[in-house]
């Protein structure tokens, strides 16, 4: 009995620390990652900006109506999950900036994605200006995922996509 009660409190101790840690760290952050392509700007413009297929964690992309006749595009996820995304600024082929449109997340925040080309490389760089709400998420976003896990996973994919390796960088 005596263990189970020791092995009880630890874990109360680790969640009242894993939540205190939390509502200390800073709701709002920008993290930013990069990656070089041999593909040219339009090229990777039009997978950024066009159906997300080439995803592995998006099983459907569609274009959505939105209020005030904006662009909006909805990404569901293998989890079932469905976000919105507002396209508020695009330059095709050099930049796009995606806001989440889908309140209620423990997140939200935007995306701009910039394509720069020089000497036949084009590097994308995507910057997230984001926001997270709920302590534990933003303690397991900091500590055990990453700021930038989900910008590196799109960046691989786009690799994947391109049929390139690539190196991610800061």
């Amino acid at each position: 009995m005596k263990i189970v009660l020791i092995v009880l409190g630890v874990l109360v101790l680790l969640v009242v620390v894993v939540v205190g840690v939390g509502y200390l760290l800073p709701q709002q952050h920008v993290a930013s990652r990069a990656a070089s392509f041999r593909a040219t700007p339009e090229k990777l413009f039009a997978l950024i900006t066009g159906p997300q297929n080439w995803r592995p964690d998006v099983v459907k992309f569609e274009t959505v109506p939105g209020e005030g006749g904006g662009t909006f595009q909805r990404e569901t996820t293998r989890n079932g999950e469905a976000v919105t995304y507002e396209i508020l600024d695009s330059h095709p082929p050099t930049s796009v900036k995606r806001r989440i449109a889908t309140t209620g997340l423990p997140y939200s925040g935007t995306w701009t994605y910039s394509l720069q080309s020089s000497g036949g490389a084009t590097t994308v760089r995507i910057t997230e200006d984001g926001e997270v709400y709920n302590p534990v998420f933003r303690f397991m976003s900091r500590f055990v995922f990453g700021q930038t896990a989900t910008i590196d996973a799109y960046l691989r994919a786009l690799g994947k996509a391109t049929e390139e390796n690539i190196q991610i960088t800061d």
